[in-house]
């Protein structure tokens, strides 16, 4: 520790900590322009200058360390008068259009100008009359305006990752080029708009339908809706209306977001949000008053109810909602009707992982936490388009690469991190458990394994290592499509880092070898001793914004809230007493199943909130023909989705940003959501919206607010127990488990004990091939995934004028080879044809996919994939084989 004085303040801080974050520790200001958190000073603005006792220059506080003794002052007249002098050389290069900027009264600037008295630079004005870029479709630059302070240039570069921005020509001329092109054609700009973030001047502005200034507007803190990264940011408000988005510095984030995130909160004020209810009427959906529309709904369910029994019913919850709306959901289902017969999208994305990691470890989730990935020796992505589907946790993979580590990427496209890959195994999708067997056989054929963790954290390691032996590399890059060699490599770089993390998503899970791949991930990371550490582990990273919630929450059919199961007879009074009414101990149908039971009449009605089968599930045509053969189909949304246009009655929820709650991130980390505005038209809570169907099927709910359903949340999930909303005001956010008033919070999971018990098990499984494999009349590999610029069934980013120009239509990749053959042309429109459909879609020619494989993302509507795909399931997790099905392609 090094003791030091500022300001007459004594200090001790450690050793190389800067003299402005010395400062900041004590809660004294020191003005920057260009100092950017978590990243070495770059001191360009020198605005932070300083005096040290002794010393007859000045120093930049943002670069220099503090040194034992250093007596500091930051307001002295010199440091005064070299400020006025640095502001006065700003203030030459900058127009200063103050009255109609739109960054007037937020502009730091301007801001600084005001403090020290600088009206206007006692030099000659330049003017270069450089043309202002307005070709993006959500923010302008002005260069007129740039003060070269360079944060964009570096937070594009050094946080997000990508160098789309730089600074050309030198002295006078400097200025900042922005490669930003129209629909980004040939610009690597990905439009996240973190450049405007942090831009102190009116440089670079947000495009905004609204006109506002600061003063007219407030911000409302909250979590993101989209990814489950669970990035924090402010709801700018003007006038009850959400106009903009800024990123907050939260445990997740660290101050930055994506496209989605920071430009994709139109849909919020959208003319197509549902402002009523909607009762069928001679088969047209008409306006409904509430009233009416619950009592509606009561009145077909108590008929249906009484004629066939509890298990008639079935319900979808949203992995959209908040916790608060799930578990009221679930309660709904179990408690008021009697029946558990609930689940929810996670079925098509992690059920896989909450079966395989449940077994192998004890608990279903993200082992560690974010922020560890930049301290990372080896980050390995396997099954995840991390900087399209998680970009911020993309990025943090992108500064732990800029910092030494080594990045390993196993997926059946090249996707955008494979930049910064240094090994990369372009696997035959279907292939997951034969590459992870085969990294195993190199790991113990090599004597890499740590033996010491396994004898003393383990169970099962002979069975793993008799399953494992067969999988040499030369086999495995047979099966794989892979390089043996590149194949060693990898294995060999993951088992000798201390710390190594794995990170996957839906490439590993939807399959019908889900769960064994999933667990594979764990045999892996356990061979090498790497779970229970921190910077190790292994990842799942959840698709959507509160999927990990929808899940603690108990929207699974063989679980209550935290995993506690419907069938254990302990579990089930404790619910039975929490919730006074006797209980089903009869496991639930998942949503594949559900589906099936609407079709062949043993469900009669089907509550559906947050959720779009008609565009999410496996082989739509099914799903549509299921959900118009169900007597009484309710949904809860915002918009009328594909599926709600089917609905008997759909009731209109609230948005996250108007209502309160909690969202659980892909960390595990619970935090608020904040009522920004007041509800759009008529359109309420869910859990609110959920409490009025209970009590009119004679369930009485007293829940008035979030916050009495979180605290219910809490006396019933052991691992939220220590969870409050005041004590989430206090702290921020809580990772769970958090089991008591006084607990933490836990960051990484299984430190010497594991969740199972004392001992990890090795779960191996051999590898087996996909389903539906590529044939004579279906020769092609079909997959899908997402895209960065839309989520999920798009309900909300179809919405987004900008997200829709960038990314507005279907497409499906083809690899050149197979596009030469076919005769196919890039950009014609072309028929993709499986076994259970066939759609039309825009060619893309391309080698970011192999030879004989094709991929559409599953977003749009003109060109839904999930016409095409397998309703096979995982025998486990019973999850659908979404990511293997056999395809042809024609030309039109």
């Amino acid at each position: 520790m090094v003791n030091v004085t500022i300001d007459g303040l004594k200090l001790q801080v450690p050793k190389g900590t800067t003299i402005l974050e010395a400062a900041e520790s004590a809660g004294i200001d020191i003005p920057t322009l260009c100092h950017l958190k978590g990243l070495l000073p770059d001191a360009s603005c020198r605005i932070c200058l300083v005096e040290i006792e002794g010393n007859p220059k000045l120093f930049t506080a943002c670069s220099t360390p503090v040194a034992e003794g250093y007596t500091i002052y930051t307001k002295t007249e010199k440091v005064i008068k070299a400020r006025k002098f640095v502001l006065d050389l700003i203030l030459s290069t900058h127009k200063a259009d103050c009255f109609s900027c739109a960054k007037n009264g937020e502009c730091q600037l301007q801001n600084l100008c005001y403090e020290y008295g600088v009206e206007k630079s006692s030099y000659q004005q330049m003017d270069h009359g450089y043309p202002i870029d307005d070709s993006n479709e959500f923010f302008t630059y002005n260069p007129n305006q740039c003060i070269l302070c360079r944060k964009c240039v570096r937070v594009c570069a050094q946080l997000h990752g990508e160098g789309a921005i730089a600074v050309v020509n030198r002295g006078v001329k400097s200025r900042i080029a922005t490669p930003f092109v129209k629909l980004l054609k040939s610009s690597s700009c990905v439009s996240c708009g973190n450049c405007v973030s942090v831009c102190p001047v009116g440089a670079l502005m947000p495009k905004s339908k609204e006109r506002f200034r600061s003063f007219e507007t407030k911000k409302v803190p909250t979590t993101c809706t989209y990814c489950g990264v669970g990035c924090q940011l402010d709801l700018i408000v003007k006038n009850d209306k959400v106009v903009g988005a800024q990123p907050r510095d939260g445990e997740g984030n660290k101050g930055l977001m994506c496209v989605k995130g920071k430009f994709g909160y139109e849909f919020i004020n959208h003319k197509d949000r549902l402002k009523k209810p909607l009762i069928r009427k001679e088969g047209e959906l008409c306006e409904a008053e509430w009233d009416e529309a619950i009592s509606y709904i009561a009145e077909k369910m108590k008929a249906i109810k009484a004629e066939s029994g509890a298990n008639a019913f079935a319900g979808l919850s949203s992995a959209r909602c908040s916790n608060e709306d799930n578990y009221v959901f679930q309660k709904m289902m179990r408690a008021a009707i009697g029946t558990n017969n609930v689940d929810h999208c996670a079925r098509l994305c992690h059920a896989s992982t909450v079966a395989g990691l449940a077994t192998t470890l004890g608990s279903g989730a993200m082992t560690n936490s974010i922020a560890e990935i930049v301290d990372q020796d080896v980050v390995f992505v396997t099954g995840s388009n991390t900087t399209e589907t998680h970009p911020v946790i993309g990025s943090m993979i992108r500064q732990a690469h800029r910092r030494g580590a080594k990045v390993i990427v196993a997926e059946p496209r090249r996707i955008p991190l494979c930049r910064e890959a240094d090994v990369f195994l372009q696997i035959k999708p279907g292939t997951n458990v034969a590459l992870f067997n085969g990294m195993m056989n190199v790991i113990i054929n090599e004597g890499l394994q740590d033996q010491k963790y396994i004898d003393e954290r383990t169970e099962g390691y002979a069975e793993l290592c008799e399953v494992v032996k067969d999988y040499t590399p030369e086999v495995v890059a047979e099966i794989c499509g892979i390089d043996a060699e590149e194949l060693k490599k990898a294995a060999r770089m993951y088992a000798k880092a201390d710390k190594a993390g794995i990170y996957y998503a839906m490439g590993v899970t939807q399959h019908s070898t889900g769960t064994e791949g999933v667990m594979g991930t764990s045999n892996l990371a356990l061979l090498c001793g790497k779970i229970g550490k921190y910077g190790c582990g292994v990842n799942p990273l959840r698709g959507q914004n509160n999927v990990q919630g929808a899940c603690d929450m108990g929207c699974l059919p063989t679980d209550y809230p935290a995993y506690q199961k419907v069938f254990n007879d302990d579990v089930r009074k404790k619910f039975e007493k929490a919730w006074g009414v006797e209980l089903s101990a009869k496991p639930g149908l998942t949503v594949t199943e559900i589906m099936n039971a609407v079709e062949d009449g043993s469900v009669r009605c089907l509550y559906i909130m947050g959720e779009n089968p008609m565009m999410s599930d496996p082989d739509i045509t099914h799903v549509e023909k299921a959900l118009k053969a169900c007597e009484l189909l309710i949904v809860q949304d915002i918009f009328l989705t594909e599926t709600a246009a089917l609905a008997d009655v759909v009731l209109p929820g609230a948005s996250y940003a108007e209502k309160d709650g909690t969202f659980t991130s892909t960390e595990r980390r619970v935090q608020r959501i904040r009522k920004a505005i007041s509800p759009v038209g008529e359109c309420r809570a869910d859990y609110a919206i959920l409490s009025d169907v209970m009590a009119a099927l004679g369930y009485e709910n007293s829940f008035k607010t979030a916050e009495e359903v979180f605290a219910e949340i809490a006396s019933v999930t052991p691992s939220y127990a220590g969870m409050s909303y005041e004590r989430l005001e206090k702290v921020g956010s809580l990772q769970w488990p958090c089991t008591s008033p006084d607990h933490p919070g836990t960051p990484i999971l299984h430190i010497g004990k594991f969740s199972r018990g004392e001992r990890a098990l090795f779960k191996p499984a051999p590898y087996r091939e996909s389903a539906e494999l590529p044939d004579a009349e279906y020769p092609m590999i079909f997959t899908t995934g997402r895209i960065l610029y839309h989520y999920h069934t798009a309900t909300m980013t179809g919405k987004v004028e900008g997200l829709n120009n960038i990314a507005g239509n279907s497409y499906v990749e083809i690899n050149s080879a197979d596009a030469a053959k076919f005769g196919i042309e890039n950009g014609e429109i072309v028929k993709v044809t499986s076994r259970r459909g066939s759609i039309n879609a825009e060619a893309r020619v391309t080698d970011i996919v192999n030879e004989g494989v094709l991929f559409m993302p599953f977003h749009f509507a003109d060109g839904p994939a999930n016409m095409l795909t397998n309703t096979v399931i995982d025998p486990i997790a019973k999850i659908p084989e979404l990511k293997v099905c056999a395809a042809k392609v024609e030309k039109l």
